[in-house]
């Protein structure tokens, strides 16, 4: 039987730092990517960066004073996108509206976060499932990994994907680090991911390899983020296109949330606590000028380094904290550095495969459109929403209706409404 993990005994307090600055490491791209997709919504890269880093901090302070777990929030990349493509680009909102849009969403994931709607929900979650959950994050976190590296690319119009360029110097290096990283965590040397991401950068920054230019953002700019604040505007908050906007958006924060949680923490009796601290830090973020946070995948890196309480997201909350001093050198930690890391997490998290009932496809189908659809959508909630809406078609259809229960029925069909509103929007 594969080991759970426990996450409130056995503390180190070396260990949980190691863990929190791998996390904070494998996460800190973040602090660079979230202002450049907010960009394109209108809000200035220049302060949305900080926006990143005080929303990161605070969800990662939440997580330890509420819920003591080794969990990461930050801006979620699947949300973001949401909010500048969906929301600002596509159904016309200002960069204004769409944080009141994430503001509301965000108050109803705390109903459903403080309420016994959550445990409710989590509950009537079958087992296949969740383990899809985490195998289908994991898989996400490979594709991730690979496309950092440069492993693979696009593949045009010949293929969907094809293999990088096994010459480029920045290619080789992400396979160096590939390699010493996977000796590290195969001979359990404390810290390996830490270990292989401060080498590789150091090697990247010696041979010159690295083209990313450095952030633009530096400290002297934080006395405009006020600009940023509060800036929600609730003016169109009873048409139509907002309600739609909302109830598209709950649905990502709530059940993705759960998804990301369950995958990470497993069956821990941390999950509520935890589950609540990400609805608070949710909720917060809009009024700090960026899009809604969630419980980080990259957090299975950390956790995967021994991380089992708190101790691990308050590191990665000081780092956060401690990066506005040196935002322009987080440009120099290369994506070479990150990608294995990343890769051997996802990798690890995919191990989950093994505990579906493989035998039963009725149990194994929704798990599987989990784990594909996630990587191959690039979206955690749509691989969720047609994991859950085809589960209780696949029970129905294999005469095992007694295994559905209410809720579950009630969840399918809130996601299937997630893709129809959707597909309209």
């Amino acid at each position: 039987m594969k080991k759970q993990h426990s996450f409130n005994s056995n503390v180190n307090l070396k260990t949980e730092f190691i863990a929190g600055m791998t996390s904070f490491f494998a996460i800190s791209y973040i602090i660079i990517v979230n202002p450049i997709i907010l960009k394109d919504a209108g809000i200035p890269a220049s302060l949305s960066v900080f926006a990143t880093i005080f929303s990161s901090a605070l969800g990662c302070l939440l997580m330890y004073f509420i819920a003591n777990a080794p969990v990461i929030i930050t801006p979620g990349m699947g949300v973001n996108a949401f909010f500048t493509y969906t929301l600002v680009q596509s159904m016309k909102f200002t960069w204004q509206q769409a944080l009141a849009v994430s503001a509301v969403s965000g108050l109803l994931y705390l109903i459903v976060a403080f309420t016994p709607l959550s445990r409710l929900f989590a509950d009537a979650i079958p087992a296949s499932l969740k383990h899809g959950i985490t195998a289908g994050i994991g898989m996400f976190l490979v594709v991730l990994g690979l496309e950092k590296a440069q492993l693979i690319r696009s593949g045009g119009q010949r293929s969907l994907l094809a293999l990088g360029d096994l010459s480029s110097p920045l290619v080789l290096l992400a396979l160096f680090c590939l390699i010493l990283t996977l000796v590290l965590y195969l001979r359990k040397v404390p810290g390996g991911f830490v270990i292989g991401i401060v080498v590789t950068s150091i090697l990247a920054f010696v041979l010159r390899l690295d083209t990313k230019a450095a952030s633009s953002a530096s400290l002297s700019m934080l006395g405009s983020y006020g600009k940023l604040l509060f800036q929600t505007d609730f003016g169109g908050i009873f048409t139509v296109k907002f309600l739609v906007a909302v109830f598209s958006m709950t649905m990502i924060l709530v059940f993705e949330s759960m998804g990301l949680l369950q995958g990470l923490l497993g069956d821990s009796s941390n999950f509520q606590r935890a589950y609540r601290a990400n609805a608070l830090s949710a909720f917060c973020s809009s009024f700090m000028g960026t899009s809604p946070t969630v419980a980080a995948a990259e957090s299975a890196s950390g956790i995967e380094s021994g991380g089992r309480t708190g101790l691990t997201s308050l590191t990665a909350g000081i780092m956060f904290l401690l990066s506005l001093f040196f935002i322009p050198l987080l440009s120099y930690v290369p994506d070479a550095a990150i990608a294995p890391v990343i890769l051997i997490t996802g990798a690890l998290m995919m191990e989950q495969i093994g505990q579906v009932d493989l035998t039963d496809f009725s149990e194994w189908f929704p798990a599987f459109l989990i784990i594909v659809l996630i990587p191959l959508t690039g979206s955690i909630s749509t691989g969720l929403a047609f994991g859950f809406v085809a589960y209780p078609i696949a029970k129905l259809a294999a005469g095992q209706k007694k295994e559905l229960s209410k809720t579950l029925v009630v969840l399918a069909g809130l996601f299937l409404l997630q893709l129809i509103g959707s597909a309209l929007i």
